[in-house]
């Protein structure tokens, strides 16, 4: 398979996501601000949501751009990643509709921390096929921000409980720590 084909099928999935996603947002009865009120902690969710798939959607693109050789093992890594990215509307719903209460924004966690392994996963895949001295393996080199990603999520999930807000805070600084795109890929060398 070309990766023109698994980027196109990848970026097909994610534009679902995201629709998925926006179609759960509800339309209030009345024409007021307040009643907008009700629906705050669901359109708080869908933005963290939404730029988490963003974040992901972007350094796929780079990611895939680097890529050379697409092999089953990159096509299996790659469906991992987009099993977990498919339960962020789930996530997103739970935890929103809830009002961020400890254990969906707990679950909400689980599953950024298991898109960013598997994330991991298929950058160590493709690693893997295209040899440590590709343009990925010289471009990623140490992955300081892929390695801090999963350990502050795992650090979140159980600070949800004590502190829920404690736990969407620590989601909130790992997307803005992605927020701005990743530079490594997009040139392609190591160190910028």
């Amino acid at each position: 398979m070309s990766k023109d084909r698994l980027e196109a099928f990848s970026d097909g999935v994610i534009a679902i996501l995201i629709t998925i996603m926006v179609l759960e947002l509800h339309i209030p009865q009345a024409s007021t601000l307040s009643a907008l009120h009700p629906l705050l902690p669901v359109l708080l969710s869908y933005v963290l949501s939404f730029v988490n798939i963003g974040i992901y959607w972007n350094n796929h693109h780079h990611l895939l751009h680097s890529t050379e050789v697409v092999s089953g093992g990159v096509l299996w890594a790659n469906l991992h990643l987009l099993f977990w990215l498919s339960l962020f509307p789930f996530a997103t719903g739970w935890m929103g509709e809830n009002h961020f209460h400890s254990l969906p924004t707990a679950a909400y966690g689980v599953v950024l921390l298991l898109a960013a392994i598997a994330y991991y996963i298929l950058q160590r895949t493709i690693i893997g096929v295209q040899g440590p001295d590709s343009t990925l393996a010289t471009a990623l080199g140490r992955d300081l921000k892929g390695k801090l990603s999963p350990v502050v999520y795992a650090v979140a999930v159980p600070a949800a409980f004590l502190n829920r807000w404690i736990g969407v805070g620590l989601y909130v600084v790992v997307s803005l720590m992605w927020l701005v795109p990743d530079r490594r890929l997009e040139v392609g060398r190591a160190g910028r």
